[in-house]
């Protein structure tokens, strides 16, 4: 069945857009869900800080290696079928994840979860594009950048949640039902597409490309803990990546059939979208990477109550997202993403001016303005508009795995950013705390500080630690706000569709009748 036909015999795209929507939600739920809950598993489990870490390095590079193949398995095995084999794939893991009773375990449960997790938001993204007729696909991917934006931001509150007012293994449990409804959802109503049992596999291309991937999300995993490339390990990782990502390159233009379709990139507003994703990864997983810790550990907030500040976001997302689907075809797309850059640029730049005093009613707002933002430049139809339908199984895939490498990326860089320039903001401040300076003399000097006594100068020091923190906080801030200012000249690059006039709202019904 192709995938003009697997529209028009659609019968309700009602519940076909909540079937892969409760698919997709479940597994980008899963990427961050089980962060806050690393502290109670690590004394449930008996792992060092080093060997926790496994749990969520797992699970990201087997999803990412992974991913680039739903495409071809899409097209081998039939894309309903391959959904339902992921969905269910994915809920078993889930439970095994639950009830896991050592690091090994939980380690090799991960690595399934993330391998059947792998293909769930490309397909949910392509069987919607199928679904709905050109005009209508700009409402459609608003829809579905409801789950993708929204599990991320509530992940880390939910999983607070859970974690504390029961136990951690329900992080992994809540999967179960998602995972029913959703298999029910998806054989009952979203059509199959039709197999090509003889399409030839690229065994060596995946080879390189899965090796690159994977050494390059150990690279970005492991470079904080070993202090990056002053270590053997990851200039390993960083040697192996490079390399086999060039014989990739190589292998794909010299095969008649590579393992990724090079049509791909002659389509230029794919290649844009796939940058402006690129971007987006990087903005929605670093603030998501920063904003619980400056909430937790530099302002003293509850994980509960820094949750729900953030919260908000989440309710940007979604008003801006269901107002750009009404938009689509009425504006030009471009004027809604650069519009969405400039929100997120001018809330990060509000987040630079915070100060270690900063009210909660400021935090909601620049948060509200960063979601709206997120909602407007989460519009993937640029990506697909002109690309097609018989490259859009592998075109989703990329555009997913290059979301998670710019997140992956994005998180790494600001964590470096975090560290190094706390500990060199601390030199400097630490440099002006004398007896010469004026400042620290009675009496300004406030009662617990003191740069003769113990307990004092173990107070003085803290405040000269949160201080530098602060600064370094705030310089990541700022380095995002320019990386979404600089994602901005990159729509000039992307050619307006034709115009499709959307069929009247009484002839869908009909059609769908």
């Amino acid at each position: 069945m192709t995938s003009e036909t697997a529209r028009a015999a659609a019968p309700n795209r009602g519940l076909i857009t909540a079937s892969v929507m409760l698919a997709t939600i479940m597994q980008v739920l899963d990427t961050t869900i089980a962060n806050v809950a690393l502290p109670h598993m690590q004394g449930s489990l008996s792992a060092s800080q080093d060997q926790i870490s496994w749990v969520l390095t797992s699970y990201i590079v087997s999803s990412a290696i992974m991913t680039p193949t739903t495409g071809y398995l899409a097209g081998r095995f039939g894309r309903k079928r391959l959904f339902l084999i992921a969905v269910v794939g994915f809920t078993i893991a889930s439970v095994l994840c639950g009830l896991a009773g050592s690091l090994g375990q939980m380690v090799a449960y991960r690595l399934l979860q993330g391998m059947f997790g792998a293909a769930l938001v490309p397909l949910s993204q392509s069987v919607l594009l199928d679904s709905y007729p050109p005009a209508k696909h700009g409402q459609a991917m608003a829809l579905w950048g409801v789950g993708v934006m929204l599990g991320p931001i509530l992940g880390p509150t939910l999983g607070g949640y859970l974690t504390e007012a029961y136990d951690w293994r329900w992080v992994f449990l809540i999967n179960v039902p998602f995972g029913a409804l959703a298999y029910l959802g998806i054989w009952a109503v979203v059509p199959d597409t039709e197999r090509d049992k003889k399409l030839p596999f690229d065994w060596l291309g995946f080879a390189f490309l899965s090796i690159a991937i994977g050494a390059l999300q150990m690279m970005l995993d492991r470079g904080e803990l070993k202090d990056w490339f002053s270590s053997r390990e990851i200039i390993f990782y960083a040697v192996l990546s490079g390399l086999c990502a060039y014989l990739f390159v190589v292998h794909s233009v010299t095969t008649d059939r590579p393992f990724i379709d090079l049509r791909l990139f002659e389509d230029r507003n794919f290649l844009t979208g796939m940058i402006l994703i690129f971007v987006i990864g990087i903005l929605l997983m670093a603030t998501l990477a920063l904003s619980p810790p400056f909430l937790q550990n530099l302002l003293g907030y509850p994980v509960l109550t820094s949750g729900l500040v953030l919260a908000p976001r989440g309710v940007g997302t979604m008003v801006a997202m269901m107002l750009a689907g009404r938009l689509i075809g009425r504006i030009d797309t471009r004027y809604m993403i650069a519009t969405g850059l400039a929100l997120l640029g001018y809330s990060l730049w509000e987040m630079s001016q915070f100060t270690l005093d900063v009210t909660q009613a400021l935090i909601i707002e620049t948060g509200v303005v960063q979601g709206f933002g997120f909602g407007l430049v989460f519009v993937t139809t640029i990506a697909f508009a002109t690309l097609g339908a018989q490259l859009r199984p592998q075109g989703t895939a990329l555009y997913s795995l290059l979301r998670n490498l710019g997140g992956s990326i994005g998180i790494s860089y600001v964590v470096y950013l975090l560290i190094t320039m706390t500990a060199t903001n601390h030199e400097v401040l630490a440099g002006h705390v004398t007896m010469f300076n004026p400042m620290f003399r009675a009496p300004h000097m406030p009662g617990l500080w003191s740069l003769t006594e113990p307990h004092g100068a173990a107070a003085l020091n803290y405040e000269v630690t949160r201080q530098a923190a602060m600064i370094a906080y705030l310089d990541d801030f700022k380095f995002m706000m320019w990386v979404s200012l600089a994602a901005i000249p990159l729509l000039v690059f992307v050619r307006k569709p034709r115009r499709t006039a959307a069929p009247p709202d009484d002839a869908i019904a009909a059609a769908e009748a």
